[in-house]
């Protein structure tokens, strides 16, 4: 069964002002219907095909001979997990079982925030910065191109993408604007907790 591109959980105009039509048509239309287009072509005919997004991206990292099915099938599994955990009016409160978690892990929820925005202004080139649970408490990570926490055993809860594609026609280069209106504006906290859960 070949992968496929899942629609969009919202319009392509709902998230603005703050991640525009033009960007999410792009971005998701073009950037992650490649990743799929790719991976498929990829895995055809190899032991790889038919198995889950999550087993290939596990049985593809660190390889070297499988680099390309890698970073085609960590770009899709990123991709996913990042159209998911934004939403139109996004940001605002924390539900109260995940804020407790990120207090408890990093002292205030600002702080988890400084700490997120760090990771994906010190992400060098292209990346991500990421929320995840590992070894039962909440971190703060990057990964650099389509790396993510899957290949790194760690559960992810949240992930910004911070490859230019994904905010360049609404920020130019002013990547810590577009962090800053992810956090407050974007993100889809309850689908977050959801992944706590």
């Amino acid at each position: 069964m070949a992968f496929e591109l899942a629609p969009l959980p919202y319009a392509h105009d709902a998230l603005a002002p703050f991640m525009g039509e033009e960007t999410l048509q792009l971005h998701h239309g073009k950037h992650h219907q490649t990743y799929v287009t790719n991976l498929n072509n990829l895995i055809k005919g190899t032991a790889l095909e038919g198995q889950s997004l999550d087993a290939i991206v596990k049985a593809s990292y660190g390889d070297p001979a499988k680099a390309g099915i890698f970073n085609n099938a960590g770009q899709h599994w990123n991709h996913e997990l990042f159209w998911q955990a934004m939403k139109k009016n996004g940001g605002g409160a924390i539900p109260g079982g995940l804020e407790s978690r990120i207090k408890a892990d990093f002292g205030s929820v600002e702080a988890f925030k400084e700490a997120f925005t760090q990771a994906g202004l010190t992400q060098f080139g292209s990346g991500w910065a990421w929320l995840v649970e590992d070894g039962g408490k909440l971190k703060v990570t990057k990964t650099p191109n389509g790396e993510n926490p899957l290949a790194h055993g760690q559960h992810a809860l949240l992930g910004c993408d911070v490859w230019e594609h994904a905010y360049y026609l609404d920020y130019r280069n002013r990547r810590a604007d577009y962090l800053k209106a992810f956090l407050e504006s974007l993100v889809n906290w309850e689908f977050v907790a959801s992944r706590l859960a």
